[in-house]
């Protein structure tokens, strides 16, 4: 049959429009998966940074509570036939406890990186109260993991008491502070006069420079994403500054 007159001749595409409409295709599907390979990366290293944050945050709440309840009950709350069902001091200290207190900077114990906190942080314990024994909480820095030990208040050096089975555990990670960067720094009471706010305790008379005159302690964590971020290649750190006061009399 011969063709009906007037149709119109249908051209397909040459294959060089084909070739230029699939590099099109292919750059731009290239910068979408480059967009969001970027995306994914981005959301990977917000969400360490967001979970290092978390952790670093619920570290700091205990650590502030337990410094809050420092030195309690004081020594005037028991008997002194029942001495570890009471705090001798607020915080325990190395060498020579329970006898006299070293100068902060020269004791092994508290200082910028370890510090023991002596008080009974569960005194409604059912399982030992109304006489629930004083704990010894300890927070010390090993390379770049924070560890936590708690253990009963007993004789001798507090630093032999965590050993063995009660030596400290991971408690947060990746804390990056580096010595110009303590996690540790204190106020001390003054004692002359005695109205005189609390002072850091390095600016402190010598008689009030000891562990327990200790009034506040400043933390501040220093915490690093496990991994670089994906993007500039920087290690991200968050920085977390709590304070815990102590309430409880020496006395």
């Amino acid at each position: 049959m011969k063709r009906a007159i007037g149709a119109i001749r249908q051209k397909g595409f040459s294959l060089i429009e084909l070739l230029v409409a699939l590099g099109i295709f292919l750059i731009v599907t290239g910068a979408a998966f480059t967009l969001l390979g970027g995306s994914q990366q981005r959301y990977r290293t917000e969400s360490q940074v967001l979970n290092a944050f978390q952790e670093a945050r619920l570290g700091l709440d205990q650590m502030v509570r337990d410094v809050n309840d420092a030195g309690y009950p004081p020594p005037s709350f028991f008997s002194a036939f029942a001495p570890a069902n009471s705090a001798s001091s607020p915080f325990a200290w190395s060498p020579n406890y329970p006898g006299n207190a070293c100068q902060l900077g020269t004791c092994a114990t508290p200082r910028d990186f370890d510090i023991i906190i002596e008080t009974n942080d569960n005194p409604l314990d059912p399982a030992c109260a109304p006489n629930c024994p004083v704990q010894w909480i300890r927070y010390v820095l090993q390379g770049t993991t924070l560890m936590r030990g708690r253990v009963p208040k007993q004789g001798g050096d507090p630093l032999n008491a965590f050993t063995g089975l009660n030596a400290p555990v991971p408690f947060v990670q990746n804390v990056v502070n580096t010595p110009a960067q303590p996690i540790f720094s204190y106020t001390c009471d003054t004692s002359t006069p005695p109205q005189a706010p609390p002072l850091p305790c390095p600016l402190a008379v010598a008689a009030d420079n000891v562990p327990t005159s200790i009034r506040d302690v400043i933390i501040t964590l220093y915490v690093a994403a496990p991994q670089p971020d994906a993007i500039s290649g920087q290690q991200r750190v968050v920085v977390l500054t709590g304070r815990g006061r102590r309430i409880n009399p020496n006395q």
